[in-house]
């Protein structure tokens, strides 16, 4: 094809470049841009993290919370993430435009308070977490120790229900 002939369908098409970046572009329906972890919905269970095939999502426990931690940087923007958030805190946006001068930059993190084990004092949970567990056991039916339920596995483990103080309750 001549230069002219394709010049020539490219007048009848009209403009078929984008202005980028200069104007705004639309991104198509259903595009994952970059995740973003909403910091009052998380209760740190690290499904997460689990679930990233990068490694982009760690999380580390220090000085009494967890912090949940996203670099940008690694993150293939698969979207897993979303998809196993049990509280669907996690959102993919329409944000594809990661440059930064700082590392720092491409980083989003979440600090959630952590638990203490009432035997050893270990912190072993988030808060969070700790009260979705205790409010799923009530809207079960059943009724549970706080106190029982405030130790860490290790000293849970070998408890029978009756010990923790699992029962169901009669309404």
């Amino acid at each position: 094809m001549s230069r002219f002939t394709l010049l020539k369908k490219a007048k009848e098409i009209g403009v078929i470049t984008e202005r980028y970046p200069y104007k705004p572009t639309k991104v198509p329906e259903g595009f994952r841009g970059k995740p973003e972890i909403d910091p009052e919905k998380c209760i740190g269970c690290c499904a997460c993290i689990a679930a990233c095939p990068p490694n982009a999502l760690t999380s580390l426990d220090e000085n009494g919370y967890r912090v949940i931690r996203i670099f940008y940087g690694r993150c293939i923007f698969c979207g897993r993430c979303v998809d196993v958030c049990p509280e669907k805190a996690i959102r993919m946006t329409e944000e594809f435009e990661l440059t930064a001068d700082d590392h720092e930059e491409l980083v989003q993190e979440v600090r959630l308070k952590l638990v203490r084990c009432s035997v050893c004092g270990r912190y072993y949970d988030t808060e969070r977490h700790y009260r979705m567990i205790l409010k799923e056991f009530e809207e079960a039916g059943l009724k549970v120790d706080p106190e029982v339920l405030r130790r860490c596995p290790e000293h849970r483990m070998g408890m029978s229900a009756e010990v923790i103080g699992l029962r169901r309750v009669r309404k």
